[in-house]
């Protein structure tokens, strides 16, 4: 069915389109003599605006780009890198040195590497790690990244023991490659004889600090967004969303930039960007699925093609508080419907054109074995008959309400149409085929799905965790923000962020005591079974719709820009970027 329907029509705009312009670049993707300076161009996703500049992430401004343009001013104790096939929080980029486990894991301590300074010349010091801590342990319900027991709930005192050395003291013993990964990680130094020379009360610094950070047309001139320690500062962030980075000559890291300048360039949509990449106006753009067959031209014109594949799953969110659709998306038998309903592998190779694969759980494909819920329509039929729902004009209604086996379940009426909607981001044509499939596949089992499309930055400011006497709980059903994948893990996948009941990025407010006690063995426990019995029994209770998942991007880079590597937590390092000519000494 994916085929009839979308044989025909996709991308009609782009179909037959070539590359224009002359080649860009004569070199290949090997050999050149690396040239100091230039400005490099780098196209941002489809309709995805940078909006958030603060390292202390707030709800509905979680988007990947905001985070690593954060990275890129503000150094992170722990940042994760590709080391050969997997992930590693070694990083020379590291602000600290490893942490050191003790005291039966309920220990840790970490020590800031020598000879960081801030833009202004100050020193980075412990103090400014434990200015964020503060933050975060006096406003944690105000943090994005805040989960009931974990950070900072799960450190006990914060112990600063000199200049560059503090050491954390636990509320018990963690599996350190999970702490390390999904804990550590999360902290940052922030400059606090800047930001809070006052020595103001966190609650009333933090106030302040997020006044600064909602006034999106200062971020470029705002003094208190100059003093950073990273490798890059702004110097310019338009309300467009396009940003220019220039180097901090400061930086003591050891990976100074080579580039003038980075520019990260917004598009309404991938047909735009596409555009503007064929008449050569970004160095590091990317191919819509929908046109890899011109991939080799590209090779032709002085461009190297990268697909960037991210440690990441893509899912549909589900409303459980809505008022009306909640009782019925709480019906297990009716989202293994729903799932049912869903041709991952027909959509990923049709729609994605190969570039997307199924998303079989809660944590990345390679680590599950089974698809718990492959495409059976009949089966989902089979199971809403099953339950009391029978067809009625075309859309199936409940006539049989109640809690009984054979019942539509708890709080679904009698005469209830089994109509839902669907709130997802615009600006990719797979995106939106994607979910015109679905809605066909539904509604050929007798399930009205509703679509209305957005901007990426207004989908992740709607589906966020609400109450159901909330308003703006009754605005989403169900919700897509996955066209580059829905969530990127740190290295340890473990669920704590996104299905852990009252976890930060839970938008749906899945709530189950056996995930969360799953999620809380990954936490504790270093044995393997523990990951894959997480995995295996969370993919099969459907918290979510799995969907897809596509890589982030099919890269398309210039031959002579070298030194980028696609990390698949999203992080940019443009820092190693650089351009090189044929032959003769580097200028």
């Amino acid at each position: 069915m994916v085929a009839v329907l979308l044989g025909a029509s996709v991308l009609v705009g782009l179909v037959g389109c070539t590359p224009a312009g002359n080649v860009v670049t004569d070199l290949g993707a090997t050999g050149g003599t690396p040239v100091r300076g230039g400005t490099a161009t780098m196209a941002l996703p489809p309709a995805s605006t940078p909006n958030w500049i603060f390292p202390i992430g707030a709800p509905g401004y979680l988007a990947s780009y905001n985070s690593a343009i954060q990275d890129l001013l503000f150094l992170r104790l722990f940042t994760p890198e590709r080391k050969g096939d997997g992930l590693s929080m070694d990083s020379p980029r590291n602000l600290a040195e490893a942490p050191r486990y003790g005291d039966r894991n309920t220990t840790v301590t970490i020590t800031l590497k020598k000879g960081h300074q801030w833009s202004d010349g100050t020193p980075v010091t412990t103090r400014d790690v434990e200015f964020w801590f503060d933050l975060i342990k006096h406003n944690k319900r105000e943090w994005a990244g805040y989960s009931p027991k974990l950070m900072p709930d799960d450190v006990v005192a914060f112990d600063v023991l000199d200049d560059r050395t503090f050491r954390l003291r636990l509320d018990r013993a963690y599996n350190p490659a999970w702490f390390t990964a999904n804990e550590l990680q999360d902290f940052v130094a922030l400059p606090v004889h800047a930001w809070n020379p006052d020595n103001e009360a966190p609650q009333r610094a933090f106030a302040r600090l997020m006044r600064h950070a909602r006034q999106f047309s200062r971020f470029a001139t705002d003094p208190l967004w100059k003093t950073v320690d990273g490798p890059w500062t702004i110097e310019k962030w338009s309300t467009s969303g396009q940003v220019s980075l220039v180097p901090n000559t400061r930086y003591r890291g050891p990976d100074k930039p080579h580039l003038d300048r980075v520019v990260l360039k917004p598009f309404t949509t991938a047909d735009s960007e596409f555009n503007v990449l064929r008449a050569g106006g970004v160095d590091y753009g990317y191919l819509p699925p929908s046109v890899m067959a011109q991939a080799a031209t590209f090779k032709e014109r002085g461009y190297r093609i990268d697909p960037w594949e991210g440690w990441a799953i893509t899912y549909i969110v589900l409303n459980y508080q809505h008022p009306t659709a909640g009782p019925l998306l709480r019906q297990a038998y009716l989202r293994q419907a729903l799932q049912l309903l869903i041709d991952q592998k027909a959509i990923s190779r049709v729609v994605w054109h190969g570039s997307a694969a199924p998303t079989l759980g809660p944590v990345p494909a390679g680590l599950l074995d089974e698809d718990p819920y492959p495409y059976d329509p009949e089966r989902a039929k089979s199971l809403l008959s099953g339950h009391g729902w029978a067809d009625r004009d075309g859309v199936l209604r409940c006539v049989r309400p109640g809690r009984g086996a054979h019942a539509c379940g708890a709080g679904v009426r009698e005469g209830q149409e089994l109509r839902l909607s669907l709130l997802s981001q615009s600006g990719s044509t797979e995106t939106s085929n994607t979910m015109q499939v679905v809605k066909s596949e539904f509604g050929r089992a007798g399930i009205a799905l509703d679509v209305r499309q957005q901007p990426l930055n207004t989908v992740l400011g709607t589906t966020v965790p609400c109450k159901r006497t909330e308003p703006l709980c009754a605005q989403w059903q169900l919700g897509f923000f996955g066209t580059q994948g829905s969530w990127y893990f740190p290295v340890d996948p473990s669920g704590e962020q996104i299905f852990a009941t009252n976890a930060p990025s839970n938008m749906g407010r899945w709530s189950d005591p056996e995930t969360d006690r799953l999620i809380r063995d990954t936490e504790y426990s270093d044995d393997p079974a523990a990951m894959r019995d997480y995995g295996r029994t969370v993919a099969r209770r459907l918290p979510v719709l799995w969907t897809p998942n596509p890589a982030y991007q099919v890269s398309a880079i210039r031959n002579d820009l070298r030194g980028v590597d696609q990390n698949p937590t999203l992080s940019l390092t443009p820092q190693n970027w650089y351009f090189v000519k044929k032959g003769g000494a580097d200028r």
